[in-house]
């Protein structure tokens, strides 16, 4: 692709990271908004030199303007700045957002801008780790003509990624899976490290890290077959073993431990690993514990060495 001046609106985790991996690739970065102090702190880290202006300004300096505010507030952005004129015929914008696709952009394609969705299926720490992250990194991209969706691919390429074409409808559902897989996958590491740290362990994330590796590559390559535990095995002695001592020892995290254990019973009735009349044993249990419970204890909080 040939050198482009880029603008950048949302100096946030992505847009600084992915300013300065398009900096590398031999792009201009004109100029980028971004008003809080973490903002401030990423430019100057990230993008060394680049003038920070008001958006309207970015989007007046560039022929690619890059949009990686927040999902609520993208729409605003991009009627404000394309009422404003500094939106303009011609122009390349492309957003960020996993959720949204080019419905959001609808103001800045009716006045001739080339629009595009451009979300890069990654979570972002906002400093210079995040830019070996991006090699291979899938990209959901969704754009409305030939031409369009050529520019977007170079744009891909450029940043080392690999393109992949999410359909306009399927946009919401698309960023649904990510943030069930990663987001939620947060939340269970981290109640997995409260519980341990209550049995005691003096180094949750360690005693986890080996076992969670294997589980994450055995999921990805085999699916449910990778399921293994007491559910799987119809254990349903076990089963109540852990909710009593989870409810005695880790209150808060007993409602999510029921939820993802009803979910893999389910999952191993479906696919013949257990036979339902071993499940109801399970299924009976969990019921019994949503009927027990009571309102969780204050989270306590934890340290440990990650």
């Amino acid at each position: 692709m040939n050198p482009l001046r880029v603008g950048v609106v949302g100096a946030g985790r992505v847009g600084a990271v992915l300013a300065a991996a398009l900096r590398s690739a031999g792009h201009s970065i004109v100029a980028v908004a971004g008003e809080s102090d973490a903002s401030r702190a990423r430019i100057a880290s990230l993008l060394p030199g680049v003038p920070v202006e008001k958006p309207t300004a970015v989007a007046r300096a560039c022929d690619l303007l890059l949009l990686t505010v927040p999902d609520d507030m993208l729409g605003n952005v991009v009627k404000t700045m394309t009422d404003a004129g500094a939106i303009r015929p011609g122009m390349y914008v492309a957003h960020t957002s996993g959720r949204h696709g080019l419905a959001i952009l609808e103001p800045a394609a009716a006045i001739g801008a080339h629009v595009m969705a451009v979300h890069p299926a990654m979570t972002f720490s906002g400093t210079s780790v995040d830019l070996a992250r991006l090699s291979g990194c899938v990209f959901g991209l969704t754009a409305a003509t030939p031409a369009d969706r050529a520019f977007a691919e170079e744009l891909v390429n450029d940043l080392g990624g690999k393109p992949m074409w999410v359909p306009e409808e399927m946009r919401t559902l698309y960023h649904a899976g990510l943030a069930h897989g990663a987001n939620h996958l947060v939340t269970l590491v981290t109640e997995a490290m409260e519980i341990l740290s209550a049995a005691g362990a003096t180094d949750p994330a360690g005693t986890l890290r080996p076992l969670l590796t294997a589980a994450l590559d055995n999921a990805l390559d085999h699916g449910d077959a990778a399921l293994t535990g007491p559910i799987v095995r119809g254990d349903a002695g076990t089963v109540a073993a852990h909710l009593d001592d989870i409810r005695t020892n880790a209150p808060q995290t007993l409602a999510s431990y029921v939820s993802m254990a009803r979910a893999t019973l389910d999952r191993a009735v479906s696919d013949g690993r257990l036979l339902p009349i071993r499940a109801l044993k399970i299924k009976n249990l969990l019921d019994e514990a949503d009927r027990a419970a009571v309102q969780p204890l204050p989270r306590p909080i934890h340290t440990w060495n990650q």
